[in-house]
């Protein structure tokens, strides 16, 4: 587990209410307590809850944001591998293992295009269907893969069959969370 770190935000920002997914602001000044910094995301702890902030908004918190590696041209071609290693950067902000390592992603096509690069579809499902951060998982999932050189185009999509079990969790995953 992460070290808790408080801090005072430095100016108003965005956020997402977690578990809820609702968006709101977060007032300048408000004390808060950093719990996850995981796949370029801060989720806080602060009064009404937890909450997710995004890496645009680090300044927020008295830190740097992370920086954006430079995009390589659209017609490189993407491998299975970076799209993999892609989605194994991105948390449910409640919980410190990669979506891939939870079990989440149920699916992964990459289809190359004829006239260059690739669309990737990707079928992943939440730990619980009630979950409303299920839309910022899978857009944050998206943006990552839209990132790779030669995707043109990502679609994430939340699927409920099959129903997720905690047995789908990685070797990898049951370490960090300590299951093993």
């Amino acid at each position: 587990m992460q070290p808790v770190t408080s801090v005072e935000l430095k100016r108003a920002c965005d956020a997402v209410q977690i578990p809820a997914g609702n968006p709101v602001t977060l007032p300048a000044g408000t004390a808060v307590d950093i719990t996850q910094t995981l796949g370029g995301s801060y989720t806080v702890h602060a009064p009404g809850g937890l909450f997710r902030i995004a890496a645009k908004d680090a300044d927020a918190l008295g830190l740097e944001a992370p920086t954006a590696t430079d995009r390589k041209p659209a017609d490189d071609e993407v491998t299975e591998a970076q799209v993999w290693d892609a989605l194994r950067t991105c948390y449910d902000p409640e919980i410190p293992v990669n979506i891939v390592d939870l079990g989440l992603v149920y699916d992964l096509r990459l289809e190359r295009r004829p006239d260059g690069g690739s669309n990737v579809l990707v079928k992943m499902t939440l730990t619980a269907p009630g979950c409303g951060m299920g839309g910022v998982i899978a857009g944050d999932a998206q943006q990552k893969l839209l990132g790779l050189p030669g995707v043109r185009d990502a679609d994430v999509q939340i699927v409920w069959e099959p129903q997720w079990h905690h047995s789908m969790i990685t070797e990898k995953g049951r370490q960090i969370l300590g299951l093993d």
